[in-house]
Parts: structure tokens; C-alpha cells; sequence
């Protein structure tokens, strides 16, 4: 009989649907890049998901974010994408949480097959990344995806492979630091665009990253190819 997954088990196969349906993976950051890869995930037939972010969608992320409509400004982000889900997949289960992960969380990492970092801060992505390498729970690690304008530019490598990106080069020393041998990393060779002024920049402030909606999404979706790789094998 044809269902949702029908076309993805001429590739996997039976059993390869149900090992994904058997898998749970949590997405840290349901933005720009962990928003398309928490959405590939999800019509990849993964049985369980969970979703950590603390924001609103804002009127900008409409460039760039797939749960980012008109209609959903102002949701919190976390339930918006829940409701996309659970119309993808109502089969699907769906955690949510509404926290600002910082290296003080108290976070459970162990019901995890796998963990998508998808968030800026460094020192919330070590901290993932350092608690999941503790447990053995395989992790995957976004880095940075603003101010670049080409989606052909990404790789998928360890962390101490990577270069250009300046943020790539902060993550290498910190985990160097930690004892991290090694990490796989969604990273682009591109070397990032200074952003325009803007009104919200102008007055001595922190500039805000330039995005655009076919590079994060590449980012995410790459990711959400890596985990379904590595599920599979």
C-alpha cells in the first residue's frame, strides 16, 4: 500500500524505514539551518524528534527560515515547527523544548541515536558536543552559514580539516583545548561577505549576519543527509 515514505523505501527499503522509524535525534537550533534539517529528518521518516529553541520568528527570518511564514510571526518557533510536523508525519513524536541551551543546562543527551548542533553560540556548541562525546552519542556540528552567498562552497569534514571559516577556526582551538580528537562538521570554504549597514547596525552596534534562503537551507539540508547516512549503517 502507498504511504508518505513510498518513494524512499525504493531506496532503503523496508527495514531501512524502520530503522529510522526507530530512531530519535534531537535538532539544538531550529533556524536557518536546523529548521530544514529538523524538516528533511522529519520526511525521512524518523520516529522521534526533538526540537531546543528559545526564540520567536521574527519578521526576518521569513528569507530564510522554513518555519518563518507571515502567519507564524511571533510563535514561538519550537510550536510553529511542530505543527508542520505533525502535518508531515502525524505518526511522528514531537518533543519541544523552550530553552536558551548554555553549558549550565540540565539536559538529558542519553535517549539520543543522534544530535544536530545547529545553534551559534560557542560555548553552547561545546558543551554539546563535549556531552554527547561522553556518552557516545554521535554528533554532527554546524558551522557558520551568514554572510555567504554560495551553497556550493560546503563540505562535510572533521573539524580539524576544516579551513576559512572563522568559526570553524575558533571551534579547532576550544576543542583542542577539551581533549576532542574529532568531530564531523558542515563547515563552507567561502570566505564570508562583510555585511551592508543597516539601521540596526549603525549606531556602534554588533553587526547583524547577512543570510539569504538558499545557503543555510543547504547547510541543513546537508546535515540532515549525514544523519540519515550514519542511522543507516
Amino acid at each position: 500500500m502507498l504511504n508518505r515514505f513510498s518513494r524512499t523505501e525504493l531506496l532503503i527499503g523496508k527495514e531501512g524505514l524502520e530503522k529510522l522509524a526507530s530512531s530519535r535525534v534531537a535538532v539544538f537550533g531550529i533556524g536557518g539551518v536546523g529548521g530544514y534539517t529538523a524538516e528533511a529528518l522529519v520526511r525521512s521518516g524518523i520516529g522521534e524528534i526533538d526540537l531546543i529553541d528559545n526564540d520567536k520568528i521574527s519578521v526576518t527570518n521569513i528569507n530564510r527560515q522554513i518555519y518563518a511564514l507571515t502567519s507564524t510571526v511571533g510563535m514561538d518557533k519550537v510550536d510553529a515547527a511542530r505543527e508542520r510536523i505533525s502535518d508531515i508525519n502525524p505518526d511522528i513524536k514531537v518533543n519541544t523544548y523552550k530553552l536558551f541551551f548554555t553549558p549550565e543546562t540540565d539536559f538529558d543527551f542519553t535517549p539520543y541515536d543522534y544530535v544536530v548542533d545547529a545553534i551559534d553560540t560557542v560555548s553552547a556548541k561545546i558543551a554539546i558536543i563535549e556531552k554527547c562525546k561522553a556518552l557516545n552519542v554521535p554528533v554532527i556540528s554546524s558551522m557558520g552559514a551568514g554572510n555567504k552567498m554560495n551553497p556550493e562552497m560546503f563540505e562535510v569534514e572533521d573539524i580539524y580539516k576544516t579551513s576559512v571559516c572563522p568559526l570553524a577556526k575558533v571551534m579547532r582551538g576550544e576543542l583542542k583545548k577539551r581533549g576532542i580528537k574529532n568531530l564531523k562538521v558542515v563547515y563552507s570554504k567561502e570566505t564570508p561577505i562583510k555585511p551592508a549597514q543597516s539601521p540596526e547596525t549603525s549606531a556602534g552596534k554588533k553587526r547583524i549576519p547577512g543570510s539569504n534562503a538558499f545557503t543555510p537551507s543547504v547547510a541543513g539540508l546537508i546535515i540532515a543527509s549525514e544523519v540519515i547516512k550514519d542511522l543507516m549503517a
